[in-house]
């Protein structure tokens, strides 16, 4: 005798009205799952994870994974190209940390509550090097950004009342990442310093043959052939 496929869900009894409580009871399912996570976006609204570098100090980000305070995981929260300014005729400056620094380029960070730990692997392309970097968080931080303020918005001569929900966090070369909270009208505040390690499995963990995500723009280039890398300035 074949062995036909069971579903405990469907009786044999009556085939068409089983069928039709099944589907109902999925879409039930998917709407009460639909319900919590539009409740959860209304009342977690997402904060802005971004990345920037010193002038011509280009970065790579592999992954920037984020644990958040209920100790979920967001894999890749964070990858690709960090935002740098690159000079024409060595104008720029990379030595140092600009006074208020903007928030960088990223994404939000959906459906998660604030963070607790952030880990980091990116590729220094200027000298060139891989590393990686566990960021924890501190309860203070966390603080500032449940806490809105008034600020006056130069853009638009505009007081606003926001929360600093920008995380952002400066890639330079010796594996040194600092992180800030800023918003669209607050100065940013610093939060935090890591000297990250080395990844000895080299750039993609080993996966790429050495071989690093981009080559310097040519300008950036120049400006490392001649003048080298800042390092201790970060």
């Amino acid at each position: 005798m074949a062995r036909g496929n069971h579903n405990p869900l469907i009786s044999p009894g009556n085939p068409s009205h089983n069928i039709g409580k099944y589907l109902c009871l999925v879409f039930g399912f998917l709407l009460a799952a639909f319900t919590q996570i539009h409740a959860q976006a209304k009342d977690k609204p997402p904060w802005f994870l971004g990345f920037g570098a010193p002038d011509y100090m280009e970065v790579w980000i592999e992954t920037a994974d984020v644990v958040d305070i209920r100790e979920r995981v967001f894999q890749r929260a964070g990858s690709g190209i960090a935002s740098v300014q690159n000079p024409v005729e060595h104008k720029g400056n990379p030595a140092g940390w600009p006074e208020n620094p903007g928030s960088g380029a990223g994404r939000d960070v959906i459906g998660a509550d604030l963070p607790r730990l952030i880990y980091v692997r990116w590729q220094s392309l200027a000298e060139p090097q891989t590393y990686e970097a566990y960021i924890v968080i501190p309860e203070s931080a966390r603080e500032i950004m449940r806490k809105p303020e008034k600020a006056f918005c130069n853009f638009d001569s505009k007081w606003v009342t926001e929360s600093r929900k920008n995380l952002v966090i400066g890639l330079a070369p010796g594996g040194i990442a600092k992180v800030w909270l800023t918003g669209t009208c607050l100065k940013a505040i610093e939060i935090a310093r890591i000297v990250g390690t080395v990844n000895k499995k080299g750039p993609y963990q080993g996966k790429n043959e050495g071989r690093y995500a981009l080559p310097l723009e040519p300008e950036s280039r120049a400006y490392v052939e001649k003048f080298g890398i800042p390092y201790g300035s970060w």
